[in-house]
């Protein structure tokens, strides 16, 4: 299978999402957008809900890629990495929100096509900081994986706030701090 054509079947996909939504798109209007039959977008896709879901799967994998380079990157320090890790999830979810109202449907844990996904996506996130907190240390009644899960509800508290990219830094930092018993600064 190309992964050239498999992509631009992906793009085309995301493109009738953000027109139509994930219900009343058809494999038409994919095979449409590409310029293509119908018969032509089965070569790489079962059905529709297959379409959406590699979408799905790629925009998550795309964003974890981001996450793991910013908590293994060397020459970042702890608090930056985890601000790292937090960043590759918010800029996904504001650029799923930005560009459609149906854009965000991909997002959705509770969704059939999605729900596996983006379960597998946070559970990977919460490795991440785990790992994180594990190697920098927290504060002595906080365990790593708590501190993972603070973090991650910080995240989602900021996804619906429109200057959530403004206030994830000050936010992630002074969360941070307090995770680690650390005062805040540029440190660690």
């Amino acid at each position: 299978m190309g992964t050239d054509r498999l992509d631009e079947v992906l793009d085309a996909t995301y493109d009738c999402l953000t027109r139509y939504g994930v219900r009343r798109t058809t494999m038409d209007d994919i095979a449409g957008t590409m310029g293509v039959s119908r018969s032509a977008v089965y070569q790489y896709v079962r059905n529709k809900d297959d379409a959406f879901r590699r979408l799905a799967a790629r925009l998550h994998e795309q964003a974890l890629e981001r996450a793991r380079q910013a908590a293994t990157d060397p020459g970042t320090p702890s608090r930056g990495r985890i601000r790292g890790v937090l960043a590759a999830k918010l800029d996904l979810v504001l650029e799923l929100a930005g560009d459609s109202p149906h854009t965000s449907e991909l997002l959705d844990a509770d969704a059939r096509l999605f729900g596996g996904i983006c379960s597998a996506f946070t559970t990977e996130l919460r490795r991440l900081l785990t790992d994180l907190f594990t190697e920098t240390g927290t504060a002595a009644e906080v365990e790593p994986a708590q501190a993972a899960d603070i973090c991650i509800a910080l995240v989602m508290g900021l996804e619906h706030r429109p200057d959530a990219q403004a206030l994830l830094p000050l936010a992630s930092d002074a969360l941070v701090a307090g995770l680690l018993g650390t005062p805040p600064g540029p440190g660690l």
